[in-house]
């Protein structure tokens, strides 16, 4: 039955046959009046590319956007401003279509594509409001796919579609990242989140000063997917809790596929990650959480050694955490073992700045516990990272950490939930303050309780229930004993007499900025750290003293921080990426040389040798030998 100028579900009878068809496909009534909106309110060009069958696809898309499945607060994990769907399956083109509130510029959307092995066609983009002050923006790109790898692609938009939509998803909203490794979700038949697992292996065998590059490991997973597949059925295999396989099985066939890998560049890059997940003991990759949706973060606690082709000297185990926008490491000389964690700025080489620190904690920890740990993350974020980025950067490393560490309940070790352990018993995880996480400790210890660690409070030390080594300087007082007792022998009052200074670190760090603030009488001369090379020739103690007090006092400083006004002539900061470093006749005379321009490593090896009365090192641990004197022989 009919009502005058209607049909049967109330829709007017005046609509044009587009418009119909549109609304005959569409079940529910709120999907038909976003259908009708698109109907109203898209630009014509909208109506001659766009079938009614596609375009009731697109109205349920813009109902999942603006009012269904949508997260009331966003976070990282879970936000949805946009989504996408594949449209137009043919043979071996389709579309990718983007629904948002926002749009955006094709030269953004270029390389999230182009890392998924997608060569863009065409692109229509539509902007128009759907309903009044309700903004659209649906883009509909043309795509191919390029098989780059030793097998042609299956991939089926039609099957394989969701999966890549959802991988596109995770690298638009932060995710997962943008890179070639994506091209495995196409190829190989891998989610998103294998592909991180993956990234996680190659970034951690990047810190381990590898044999085998980096660059050939991920070219051969790309190249043979079925390898690439194989390996993330083996670590299934060996930590799923629901695993329907045992892993000899798996590892046999994926020692299959190796064997058909023709070159041996290849199958030795491809026997890296193998020989990775075999010396993987742990990992939180099949933990939930508490929304119930997959981690973004990856953890892979490793036993050194056996790591594959990995220098000495060998942690007894190192865990690996991987997240878009923080990566760290952890390293312990024992099960029972105590040292920081640190913020670094050393992307580049973090295992092996953790590593020498771990090594001198180890002999620092000799009489007080059995041994020495040390643990560091660094914030991968644009520009210099905030005080915000630190915190938050802190907050997944070490609830990382705990997500694949051992609880005591009633006097019982109990493995955390849905881990997989191949290792022995290990409860004992301790932590502390560290350059940069000085102030985190709170912060650390309730995320220990949010864990429901048997440690609680006691996890980190520093915090409120604790002592601020830091703000207290005990290492650098400790330090600045000896300095008085060896200026005593001279005859000299450091605390009273000036004495000329030069020094390794910044006044942001632990012992280099207490320590330069244990005198008034300080004439800091020359500085540099992994930043910046600091030169004051001739500077007044008083004035320099309030400065460097002043850095000290920010949350984060360095020597770009100091006041050039302050500074006395023939001084200044430079970056050590300059080319060179201007030295005037003040500075030459401070630094005993003659050269009017020397590039920053000449000037680092100046101060080194500058004619001060004491030179101050504050930074990582620093061996001192003769020029004659063999590496070999520096052990102390």
């Amino acid at each position: 039955m009919t009502t005058e100028g209607g049909d049967a579900r109330g829709e007017p009878s005046d609509l044009d046959s587009w418009t119909q068809a549109l609304v005959a496909i569409t079940t529910d009534s709120e999907t038909r009046q976003y259908a009708l909106d698109l109907s109203h309110r898209a630009p014509g060009s909208y109506r001659e590319r766009t079938t009614p069958e596609q375009a009731a696809l697109d109205a349920r898309e813009l109902r999942t956007l603006f009012v269904g499945e949508r997260p009331t607060v966003k976070t990282a994990a879970s936000k949805s401003d946009h989504r996408f769907a594949i449209r137009a399956v043919g043979a071996e083109r389709f579309h990718i279509r983007r629904l948002a509130e926002k749009p955006v510029e094709l030269t953004a959307l270029l390389p999230v594509l182009e890392s998924f092995g997608l060569v863009v066609e065409e692109s229509v983009p539509y902007r128009f409001e759907l309903r009044e002050g309700l903004a659209v923006s649906i883009d509909d790109v043309g795509v191919h796919l390029v098989n780059l790898g030793s097998e042609a692609s299956t991939f089926d938009p039609a099957t394989d579609g969701p999966r890549l939509v959802e991988a596109l998803d995770a690298v638009v909203t932060g995710r997962t990242e943008v890179d070639r490794m994506n091209r495995l979700v196409p190829a190989a038949g891998l989610g998103w989140r294998d592909i991180s697992l993956l990234r996680a292996y190659t970034n951690y065998w990047a810190q381990c000063d590898p044999p085998v590059p980096v660059a050939d490991v991920e070219e051969a997973l790309i190249a043979f997917p079925a390898v690439s597949r194989s390996l993330v059925a083996h670590f299934a295999a060996r930590f799923d809790p629901g695993a329907d396989g045992p892993e000899p099985p798996v590892r046999a066939a994926c020692i299959a596929e190796l064997a058909r890998v023709p070159l041996l560049r290849w199958d030795r890059a491809l026997r890296v990650v193998l020989s990775l997940i075999d010396a993987t003991v742990r990992t939180n990759f099949y933990q939930h959480g508490r929304s119930r949706e997959p981690r973004e973060t990856v953890t892979l606690k490793l036993e050194s050694a056996s790591v594959p082709q990995l220098h000495a000297p060998f942690p007894r185990v190192e865990t690996w955490v991987h997240a878009p926008g923080v990566e760290g490491i952890h390293l312990r000389a024992g099960l029972v073992a105590r040292g920081g964690i640190r913020w670094s700025e050393r992307p580049d080489d973090l295992r092996t700045e953790i590593l020498d620190l771990m090594v001198a904690q180890v002999k620092k920890n000799a009489i007080i516990v059995p041994t020495g740990a040390k643990g560091g993350f660094v914030c991968r974020v644009p520009g210099r990272p905030s005080p915000a980025d630190v915190r938050r950067c802190y907050e997944v490393f070490v609830s990382s950490l705990l997500d694949v560490t051992d609880d005591l309940a009633g006097g019982k070790v109990a493995s955390p939930p849905d881990v997989v352990a191949h290792d022995g018993p290990d409860p004992y995880f301790v932590v502390a303050a560290d350059k940069g996480t000085a102030e985190l400790s709170d912060l650390a210890n309730e995320l220990s309780a949010a864990h429901g660690f048997w440690l609680g409070d006691a996890f980190a030390s520093g915090g409120s229930h604790g002592y601020n080594h830091k703000a207290m300087g005990i290492t650098a007082r400790g330090a600045w004993v000896a300095v008085r007792r060896h200026f005593h022998q001279l005859g000299i009052d450091v605390q009273r007499e000036p004495i000329l200074v030069a020094g390794i670190g910044d006044m942001s760090g632990d012992v280099f900025g207490n320590g330069m603030l244990l005198s008034e009488t300080i004439r800091l001369v020359a500085a540099f750290d992994h930043r910046h090379i600091f030169l004051d020739p001739d500077p007044d103690p008083q004035i320099s003293f309030a400065e460097r007090m002043r850095l000290a006092s920010l949350h984060t400083s360095s020597w770009a921080d100091y006041s050039a006004e302050l500074i006395s002539p023939g001084g200044g900061v430079w970056p050590r990426g300059v080319k060179e470093v201007p030295l005037g006749p003040e500075a030459r005379r401070a630094l005993g040389v003659e050269t009017e321009r020397l590039s920053p490593p000449e000037v680092i090896r100046a101060i080194l040798e500058a004619p001060v009365d004491l030179l101050w090192f504050g930074g990582v641990g620093t061996f001192v030998k003769a020029a004659g004197e063999p590496d070999s022989e520096v052990a102390d």
